[in-house]
């Protein structure tokens, strides 16, 4: 009779085989294209492959692969899509990526199920996703699947629960594409480029003859149709900032943002802010140069630069406290709310009004853009929809009026009274009313003495509006970012309620 050590030492032999299997298919995933095909299709062409994108998304060491091995019956590794969980900056999230070199990154019945099961994952366990495009679309040598889980269904259940990122860091199209959309982040590389349908299928349907770069290449995305909220110079950069936009989000709606304590966390006056903002509401100035010095230090991360250029959206920190910004630039067009600028607020207020992101405004426009173009780009439905957003949030309201807000452009920065701000201030040299006296007393046909009376009253709106409680406060301007924290500070009392 075998004794006990003989039985264990049989059992481990005849393991081998079942492990040597084990390992050959997981080799074979490992391998996506082939060699070859890896190295002529990515590294050739100066982009990372699949497994090099997934692993420098997540802190080193913590990747874990979840379904490795779909497609190892058929031989396609991975079925064209890499994905799985690990850490990002210390946190719990999930990722997944497109493999160009197998099949150009289509997608098929395993990698579809692939790209539900993290969405899913996601919502049940309350972590951000990060999606990584580079493919051809749904693969057309696949079988219909019938009645099966949907990504984009999981993706739309998954909006404003847990932060999604979108990566495109090659082609991507049809239903590869839609992932776009449905996230609140979206990045491109700068050999990106996505759309509706490929340029094949344009000039079949249309005769239109189109490159990709024209049809939606990072000028497209980014600066016209706004598809696209940032532009990477490559894949690494890309990936970095995707890590760097997450670290200032909550991993759900439910969990608080990471707070980061630094040198520069605590009260300080600004002194050249005296020199950056001009007084006189006729001269431009760049608003990044304000917010870059209120906030702590190398904290500003700018959302959707390239669109909507008359508005700023933010993110940054502030006492090491993670907060928007929705700033008019005067920079452009004297910090107008133009349409481009209204869709970009909106979108922008809403996600980070759903991870819970004190929102602050800084308000020195001369109102919504006037004028046909402006009618007919939709300044009016698209200005109301920023107020709506602006409106709605819950999160706490900070508001500063610098030197000038008419009308709608004040209302839909939160500038009025009654809107739930926490606090709101103006600068000194604020000018406050529902339309500039100049172009409006020319419009009423006021006589001179009533204008001048009108001019008179809108150059003392600050203390006028102070006088009745309409801002709690008069700031100079060196004592901007002490305001704000003096604000953030009392917002202490919502995280208490909360925990």
């Amino acid at each position: 009779m075998a004794s006990r050590d003989d039985r264990r030492k049989q059992n481990r032999e005849e393991w081998a085989p079942w492990l040597e299997r084990l390992e050959q298919r997981r080799a074979r995933a490992q391998e996506m294209g082939g060699p070859e095909r890896v190295e002529r299709l990515m590294h050739a062409r100066g982009k990372l492959d699949a497994r090099q994108r997934i692993e420098r998304l997540f802190d080193p060491g913590t990747f874990v692969e979840i379904g490795e091995l779909v497609g190892n019956i058929e031989d396609i590794p991975g079925d064209g899509f890499v994905c799985g969980m690990g850490r990002i900056e210390g946190r719990a999230a999930l990722g997944g990526v497109e493999d160009f070199s197998v099949l150009g990154g289509s997608i098929g019945s395993g990698g579809a199920a692939k790209r539900y099961r993290i969405a899913e994952l996601a919502l049940q366990e309350g972590v951000p996703l990060v999606t990584m495009l580079d493919g051809a679309g749904h693969r057309l040598t696949d079988e219909p699947s019938g009645r099966a889980p949907n990504d984009l269904l999981a993706m739309a259940d998954l909006s404003g629960h847990v932060p999604m990122v979108c990566l495109v860091l090659g082609g991507a199209a049809g239903h590869s594409a839609l992932a776009a959309p449905l996230s609140d982040f979206v990045i491109m590389s700068e050999t990106g480029s996505m759309f509706t349908g490929g340029p094949p299928l344009v000039k079949g349907a249309t005769g239109e003859e189109v490159t990709k770069e024209e049809l939606g290449g990072p000028e497209v995305c980014a600066e016209i149709a706004g598809s696209a909220h940032n532009v990477a110079p490559d894949d690494a950069a890309a990936i970095d900032m995707a890590r760097r936009y997450l670290s200032y989000l909550p991993p759900n709606r439910d969990a608080r943002a990471p707070r980061r304590d630094g040198p520069d966390t605590g009260p300080r006056r600004i002194e050249d802010m005296l020199e950056i903002i001009p007084p006189n509401d006729r001269k431009p100035y760049d608003m990044h140069e304000v917010i870059e010095r209120v906030v702590d230090e190398h904290s500003l991360f700018e959302v959707q630069p390239r669109y909507g250029r008359g508005l700023v959206t933010a993110l940054a920190r502030l006492g090491g406290r993670p907060v928007a910004f929705v700033a008019n630039n005067p920079k452009h067009g004297a910090g107008a709310v133009d349409s481009a600028a209204a869709i970009k607020a909106a979108d922008f207020i809403e996600t980070v009004g759903n991870f819970g992101l004190p929102v602050i405004f800084f308000i020195d426009n001369p109102g919504v853009m006037a004028g046909r173009r402006a009618e007919r780009e939709g300044i009016l439905k698209w200005g109301g929809k920023m107020f709506l957003a602006e409106r709605r949030l819950k999160v706490p309201k900070l508001s500063v009026s610098f030197r000038k807000g008419f009308g709608f452009g004040l209302v839909n920065m939160g500038g009025t009274p009654f809107d739930n701000q926490t606090l709101s201030y103006t600068l000194p040299s604020m000018n406050l009313a529902a339309m500039p006296a100049g172009t409006g007393g020319r419009s009423a046909k006021l006589d001179p003495e009533t204008q001048r009376q009108v001019e008179e009253a809108q150059r003392a709106g600050p203390y006028r509006m102070a006088n009745r409680l309409g801002v709690d406060d008069v700031l100079d301007p060196r004592e901007l970012r002490n305001g704000l924290l003096r604000g953030l500070m009392l917002t202490e009392g919502r995280d208490a309620r909360s925990s």
